[in-house]
């Protein structure tokens, strides 16, 4: 393409990936709950495509922009890999469509490219099983998934295998500034079998960091 100066003005194209996803979880049926997909569905789904790729030390941030009324972006350094969240009310709206529509966008050059750097490790599988404890905490809606989750890791590195929040509440039985948020968590000890003092220790610490950093209430 020319410009009006005559001068010639490049177009770049990178590759992307994008997933949606909107409606139920599942067909319709006698013995299935009809639920609704959701913003931690896509979270999932997202997550579980970058494990697979072998990617990490990625950053969880915030998304700031129109298209997500909530969404997050996973970068790696200085480079955004991913964006996904709800798409916002507006356009939807825009669009004519009624019910929640969530979105992913892969940035897949940049993923290509950072494959190029992943070493690829294998280790035993655990002899030792997972416990799983849930949580439900009380806290001000200002504080986000990805704060408890980096508080979580930081009270317990070694043992604890993954967080997740599976249950958000905000209604009229809570303060007007306040949500419940409902966690789970995965623990391992991959050279033993843990104890029920081991991981009431643990859970013990998550507790205390939760309430002495983002002024959490255990429910």
């Amino acid at each position: 393409m020319v410009s009006n100066a005559g001068e010639l003005t490049k177009y770049i194209e990178t590759k992307h990936l994008s997933l949606f996803i909107s409606g139920r979880k599942q067909e319709e049926s006698w013995n299935v709950k009809n639920d609704a997909v959701n913003f931690y569905t896509m979270k999932g789904i997202v997550e579980g495509i970058i494990d697979r790729l072998g990617i990490s030390n990625l950053k969880l941030t915030q998304y700031s922009g129109d298209l997500f009324s909530q969404g997050l972006c996973l970068h790696l350094k200085k480079q955004t890999l991913v964006e996904f969240g709800s798409v916002s009310k507006s356009i939807l709206k825009s669009m004519d469509i009624k019910q929640d529509v969530f979105y992913a966008d892969f940035n897949w050059d940049l993923i290509m490219e950072s494959l190029k750097k992943v070493n690829i490790q294998y280790s035993e599988v655990p002899k030792f099983p997972e416990v799983r404890r849930d949580l439900a905490l009380l806290i001000d809606k200002a504080i986000h998934f990805e704060q408890l989750e980096q508080l979580a890791y930081q009270s317990e590195k070694n043992i604890l295998k993954s967080v997740n929040l599976f249950d958000v509440y905000e209604g009229d039985k809570l303060p007007a500034e306040k949500k419940s948020y409902a966690l789970s968590f995965v623990l391992q000890d991959e050279s033993a079998t843990l104890t029920d003092k081991q991981i009431e220790k643990i859970m013990e610490k998550l507790i205390k960091i939760f309430k002495e950093k983002v002024g959490a209430e255990i429910r």
